[in-house]
């Protein structure tokens, strides 16, 4: 029992290395940072909508159906609304539902997750079973449902696609805590005597820095995803701006038809790039821990400097 004890400040320190060489991994990855400065370029445009836009953005500026041009730099909708003030004001709609619909579906990941894993038995059966029948329920359809019945707006946009959600980051992160609920440090935390909120939350999350970032991220992906998806089916508060309902009103009023491709191409664009950027940073934490993808290209730049 001593010596169980006496590995304990020893793994801890471990830990805390790893997740710093974590930190300083992802800050030197370009990966990483290509993705982090689109994020950022994206919150900095939401932040500052009122001020680049002042007023309501869906009103009435110009003449309906404008090209792009030196007045309206994106053009203007069939209705008359400028294009880039719509496309800028749905990115603060778009990331908050994606950003929040992120961190509520992996915080409840995590507390199933670790729950599940560490005491085990009953308690890890009937969460295990909870979380299997939300994976297996079909996606598309339980979205459909639940967003038609509940009243529109952005807390039910939320409400529905946490619900949804969080079934896959909890088995991913229960994969990882029954992991490490096997290692040394934790088994002595726990004969001397430490509380399970305080050996879950001090002892075994810290340990899974990497795999709820990527979870994390992978969750805000699909919020904005399953946000625009909804509101391009009409499903959403269509008197909300985001570059869900932008689609759906490009949509609805023949955009497509008119070949008005200023109209619908931001927005999508917005989207894809956000999806891109999230999944460069993803794709950077699984490289900085996972050492064979660092790897990859050492034998190439071996043959180069070989063949100089």
């Amino acid at each position: 029992m001593t010596s169980v004890i006496l590995q304990q400040p020893t793994e801890a320190k471990a830990a805390r290395k790893t997740n710093r060489g974590f930190i300083h991994g992802l800050i030197t990855n370009k990966k990483a940072m290509t993705g982090m400065a689109i994020m950022l370029v994206f919150i900095v445009m939401a932040l500052a909508a009122p001020v680049l836009f002042p007023g309501d953005p869906s009103r009435i500026t110009g003449m309906a159906s404008l090209e792009p041009d030196g007045e309206h730099w994106l053009g203007t909708t069939a209705k008359g609304q400028d294009v880039l003030a719509l496309t800028i004001y749905g990115a603060r709609s778009s990331l908050l539902v994606g950003l929040t619909v992120g961190f509520a579906s992996t915080f409840v990941g995590i507390l199933v997750g670790l729950a599940s894993a560490y005491f085990g038995k009953f308690i890890d059966e009937a969460l295990s079973l909870l979380t299997n029948v939300f994976l297996l329920l079909p996606g598309l359809p339980l979205l459909v449902i639940l967003a038609a019945f509940l009243p529109p707006g952005l807390g039910t946009v939320i409400l529905v696609l946490t619900v949804t959600g969080w079934a896959g980051s909890a088995r991913v992160l229960r994969s990882q805590a029954l992991s490490i609920r096997s290692k040394d440090f934790v088994a002595a935390a726990v004969v001397s005597g430490e509380r399970a909120g305080r050996i879950m939350f001090r002892e075994i999350l810290p340990n899974m820095a990497s795999i709820v970032m990527g979870t994390l991220l992978a969750c805000v992906i699909y919020g904005i995803g399953a946000q625009a998806g909804l509101e391009f089916l009409g499903l959403g508060d269509v008197s909300t701006v985001s570059w869900g309902n932008n689609l759906f009103w490009a949509g609805n009023e023949g955009a497509l038809l008119t070949g008005s491709w200023w109209v619908f191409i931001p927005s999508g664009l917005c989207i894809a790039l956000v999806a891109f950027a999230l999944a460069l940073i993803n794709y950077a934490v699984d490289e900085v821990t996972n050492p064979r993808l660092r790897k990859i290209r050492k034998p190439a730049n071996t043959e180069r400097s070989a063949a100089q």
